[in-house]
């Protein structure tokens, strides 16, 4: 017989940690995700870079100052935060563990740097790493883009090479060969029962 207190909580979702090089395409693969799948949390990101033209704060990202940043690293409040390209980036802990708590699933689009951390702070999360098709498409994505500058193009180059070395450190590999496919592939390892 199960447990009647069982049926007033619900059942603990997983926490899905994605990554993978920048210009692999998470943003876009976690756009259409969150169009076919509403259920599924993504967690909006604090950061200390400027808005871009055409994102609003609160849904691309928290857009915070230096000063702010500071405050939650030093009360705790982020989950993970790293540096990248001369600004800072991080996840809310809140929201994330009060998701969980609600029994919905949460996805966190992050990078290496923190990706380690959640692993450190919650080793049950499960984390996905997105692969490009090839090195040179990955070049080709990334200098594509057209809004930044040859020195942070370089630099993303640079730490992409570090963040496809790490592939290993993940518990599966998913190749962006196509956003409808690695969607697909990605909300099943998200909805599938925890083991």
């Amino acid at each position: 017989m199960p447990d009647p207190g069982s049926q007033s909580r619900p059942a603990q979702k997983r926490l899905t940690v994605l990554s993978g090089p920048s210009g692999v395409g998470k943003s876009t693969v976690v756009a259409h995700l969150r169009r076919v799948n509403p259920d599924v949390w993504l967690s909006v990101s604090v950061t200390t870079r400027k808005p871009r033209p055409g994102e609003e704060d609160g849904v691309q990202y928290h857009f915070v100052t230096d000063e702010e940043f500071d405050r939650l690293v030093a009360q705790g409040q982020l989950l993970e935060w790293a540096q990248f390209a001369g600004n800072r980036y991080g996840t809310l802990r809140r929201p994330v563990e009060e998701r969980l708590r609600d029994g919905v699933p949460v996805l966190l689009e992050i990078d290496l740097q923190g990706a380690r951390q959640v692993r450190e702070s919650m080793p049950e999360a499960l984390h996905v790493f997105l692969a490009p098709p090839s090195w040179e498409e990955l070049v080709r994505r990334l200098t594509g883009r057209g809004t930044e500058s040859e020195e942070v193009i370089q630099r993303r180059l640079d730490v992409a090479r570090i963040e496809l070395a790490a592939e290993k450190e993940f518990d599966t590999t998913l190749v962006n060969t196509s956003v409808r496919d690695v969607c697909d592939e990605l909300l099943a390892l998200i909805t599938a029962p925890k083991v």
